[in-house]
């Protein structure tokens, strides 16, 4: 069982020729309103991609609340581990004529109450754990016997958070820039964050592909495909969706994240966040993509 913790939002998306600069007006090609959020999106990745998947977010008591988690267990998701006290977010999403997209989201009413309770429900039997970046800082809280824990830290803007995160975590996914940037650890020092922190991490990196980095073992890298972009959105949730299903059926790290890179560039080629692949179209791309090597 994996459980995924974090946001689920209503995703109010324009397709734009260019994301406007300050007082500027555009005409939006389209502008939809769909389905959205780290942890629902990585949630579907899952799910299809096989794996017994449960969404543990917070939502509402309301129509579109409800049509949401509908929408989820149409996808074999089970939604009774979410909270109904709260609202469903929203966010606002524009993707540029080149597949780019920038996001305004709203923050939600997941706390960490909800957190520890989903913690202590899924250590009766045992399970994987997924907080997104927005819910680093509790993953140090999650941790119950029996409970193995992932964070994607896309979200998280806080070095010493995102450092404490890595040591509670059996699992990271992070983007490259995030990790750098933001967060100020270059790349000379991701392995050995990896073994002093006893976590494998995995660093996105959009087009070129990922690296895989584990406490007792050397660092791979894998590519990505090379494919047309029509959208990004829900790209990195597909890479860890894919990924952390891929560890639940027993796949190595660095297995799993082959299969996820490739999972992740497919989903570039259809519109929206929710457009991660199904095995077969996955299978068939591996059969001609190089399995992660050694890093350079």
């Amino acid at each position: 069982m994996i459980v995924f913790c974090g946001y689920a939002n209503l995703d109010v998306v324009g397709r734009v020729p260019h994301v406007p600069r300050p007082d500027e007006r555009v005409h939006a090609v389209t502008v939809e309103h769909l389905p959205g959020g780290m942890a629902a999106n990585a949630a579907v990745a899952a799910a299809r991609a096989g794996a017994q998947v449960a969404f543990a977010g917070v939502v509402g008591d309301d129509p579109l609340s409800a049509r949401f988690l509908a929408e989820l267990a149409a996808e074999g998701i089970d939604t009774g581990w979410t909270d109904r006290t709260g609202f469903l977010s929203t966010a606002i999403v524009l993707v540029d004529g080149a597949g780019r997209r920038s996001v305004v989201s709203e923050d939600d009413a997941l706390g960490s109450a909800h957190v520890t309770a989903v913690a202590d429900r899924l250590a009766a039997d045992g399970g994987l754990l997924y907080l997104d970046g927005y819910r680093a800082a509790e993953l140090e809280g999650a941790a119950r016997a029996g409970v193995r824990l992932a964070v994607d830290l896309d979200g998280c803007d806080d070095p010493g958070v995102a450092l404490a995160a890595m040591h509670a975590a059996d699992h990271v996914v992070v983007g490259r820039r995030r990790l750098t940037e933001l967060l100020a650890v270059p790349a000379d020092q991701w392995a050995a964050l990896s073994r002093t922190a006893g976590v494998t991490l995995v660093v996105t990196d959009g087009a070129r592909g990922w690296s895989l980095h584990q406490p007792d073992g050397p660092a791979v890298a894998g590519p990505a495909l090379e494919v047309e972009v029509v959208d990004d959105t829900g790209a990195g949730d597909c890479f860890t969706g894919t990924y952390l299903a891929a560890l639940a059926a027993g796949a190595s790290p660095s297995t799993a994240a082959t299969r996820a890179g490739v999972a992740a560039s497919l989903s570039c080629t259809v519109p929206g966040a929710r457009a991660a692949p199904a095995p077969d179209l996955v299978d068939a791309a591996l059969a001609g993509t190089p399995a992660g090597s050694p890093a350079t």
